[in-house]
């Protein structure tokens, strides 16, 4: 527009319509505008406040799948100096007869991992992978065994005092792992939900001292089917 025509329209319209013409007319596309009013903020609300509290645990979540692993050392606190089949070949004879919990070993798997030596082609601990997971400053050993049922056990290893300590086991039917900063994400299989995975992040607890599932997440990993469209309902004329 013309830079004169808002002060001919001044001297003819009162005050009022002249501000509101001279910032509708002279507005510009890139100018803010508004977007309307803000809707109220909603706070979280509590639901049953007067439930009781929770009686704590007998031990500290974690504790449990902490272990100091016997007869291994690691010297200058160096993981990679250290043989990741000796490592869980070490656990096994430590607990040979442990099927379940942090220990537990499939006991087909525990033969294989006793026989790496002589039958290497057929030994079920995975390459290892190093990461600094407690940011201490020092790599952790990352170690992966294949399983029945396709499923992996994961765990890691943190050298402490001369030795190694085992911060996390799990068990479960992988998708695959990811190193991410300071995280351990695991992607396992949805049971029972297809279309779906649950994603778990790993992380390092300093109070626990060990890893744990500090998020979790169902995550959708194929899109959704387009649903059918029923057929249009037939006219009496169809039939004649």
């Amino acid at each position: 527009m013309s830079p004169h025509r808002p002060a001919v329209y001044a001297a003819l319209l009162p005050g009022t319509a002249v501000a509101a013409l001279l910032l509708a007319g002279c507005g510009d596309a890139g100018e803010l505008r508004s977007a309307g009013p803000t809707p109220t903020a909603v706070g979280p609300v509590r639901l049953w406040p007067d439930l009781p509290p929770v009686t704590a645990p007998p031990y500290d979540y974690g504790e449990s799948d902490t272990a100091r692993v016997p007869g291994i050392e690691a010297p200058g606190g160096d993981v990679h100096r250290v043989d990741p089949v000796a490592v869980v070949q070490a656990e096994v004879a430590a607990h040979p007869d442990a099927y379940s919990g942090p220990d537990g070993m499939y006991e087909e798997t525990a033969g294989r991992i006793r026989a790496c030596g002589s039958e290497p082609g057929r030994c079920p601990v995975l390459k290892p992978y190093y990461r600094d997971l407690t940011g201490d400053g020092r790599d952790e050993l990352v170690v992966g065994i294949r399983m029945p049922d396709q499923q992996t056990g994961l765990r890691v290893y943190m050298p402490e005092k001369g030795g190694l300590t085992r911060i996390m086991s799990t068990v479960d039917q992988v998708v695959g792992v990811q190193l991410a900063g300071k995280d351990l994400v695991v992607r396992v299989v949805s049971a029972g939900i297809p279309g779906y995975e649950y994603r778990t992040a790993w992380s390092w607890d300093a109070q626990q001292r060990a890893m744990l599932p500090t998020r979790d997440e169902i995550v959708r990993v194929k899109p959704v089917p387009p649903k059918r469209s029923s057929p249009p309902p037939a006219s009496p004329s169809d039939g004649a």
